[in-house]
C-alpha cells in the first residue's frame, strides 16, 4: 500500500493537480481571510473554515476525478487488478494520498493563524478541533469522489457526478429537515464552535468507509469478470 501512496503523491506533485488544488484553496481562503479580518475585524480563525468547507465542494473533484477513471482509460487498471497488491490496498492507498494533500493544505493555513495571533488571541484548541472536522469532511468528500471515479473512465463525468452529489447534499435540508443529518456540511458546522460531536464524527467515518467499501466491491466485480 505504501507503494501506491508514493505513486499517487508523485502523480499529484509531478503534475499540476496537487499544486492547483492547494493553490485554489489558499487563494479562496485568503479572500475569506481578508474579508473576515480586515472587513469585519474578526480574529476567529475557525470561522473562515465555514467558507473553506464550501470551497471543498468544488475542488475535491480535482483530486479524485482521475484516481480510478484514468486507470480505466489508459488500461492500467488491468495491471492493478492483476497485481499482487490487493484491491483494498489500492483503494486505500489512493484515498490516503489524496487525504495527505488536504492535510498539507491545512498545515499551510497555520500561516493565517500566525497572522491572527498578531492582531488578537485566537483559540488554538478551537482551531485544532475545526481542522479535525475539516479533515473529516474532506475525507468524506474524497471517498465519494473516488467512488464516482470508479464507475466511469471519463474524468469530467466523475467530477460532475461528485460536485452534483455534494451540492445535492448541501441543499437537501432546505427541502425537509429530516435530511439535516445527511448533509455533510451541516455535520461539520459544530466543529468551528469547538465541539467534537461524537455522532457527527462517527457519521463522517461511516460515510467514508461505506464509499470506500463500495469502490472495492465494484473493482472486485470487474476483476472477477476479467
Amino acid at each position: 500500500m505504501l507503494a501506491i501512496i508514493k505513486k499517487e503523491l508523485k502523480t499529484y506533485f509531478y503534475s499540476p493537480v496537487g499544486y492547483v488544488f492547494i493553490g485554489l484553496f489558499l487563494i479562496m481562503f485568503s479572500i475569506f481571510f481578508y474579508v473576515d479580518v480586515f472587513q469585519y475585524q474578526s480574529t476567529n480563525f475557525e470561522y473562515i473554515f465555514y467558507s473553506g468547507a464550501t470551497i471543498l465542494t468544488f475542488i475535491v473533484p480535482i483530486l479524485t476525478m482521475r484516481t480510478m477513471a484514468e486507470e480505466r482509460k489508459t488500461g492500467t487498471e488491468q495491471l492493478l487488478l492483476t497485481s499482487p497488491i490487493s484491491i483494498t490496498k489500492v483503494v486505500l492507498g489512493k484515498f490516503i494520498a489524496a487525504s495527505l494533500i488536504v492535510l498539507i493544505t491545512e498545515i499551510c493555513t497555520f500561516l493565517y493563524f500566525g497572522i491572527l495571533c498578531y492582531f488578537g488571541n485566537p483559540h488554538i484548541t478551537t482551531a485544532l478541533i475545526t481542522l479535525l472536522g475539516f479533515l473529516l469532511l474532506a475525507m468524506s468528500y474524497i471517498s465519494f469522489g473516488i467512488l464516482a471515479s470508479s464507475i466511469t473512465e471519463n474524468q469530467i463525468i466523475a467530477g460532475v457526478i461528485t460536485i452534483g452529489f455534494f451540492i445535492l447534499m448541501w441543499f437537501l435540508p432546505q427541502f425537509n429537515s429530516i435530511f439535516t443529518n445527511f448533509s455533510l456540511i451541516n455535520l461539520f458546522s459544530k466543529f468551528p464552535t469547538g465541539q467534537i460531536d461524537i455522532a457527527d464524527t462517527v457519521t463522517f467515518i461511516v460515510f467514508t468507509i461505506i464509499c470506500l467499501l463500495i469502490t472495492v466491491i465494484l473493482m472486485q466485480r470487474r476483476k472477477s469478470i476479467r
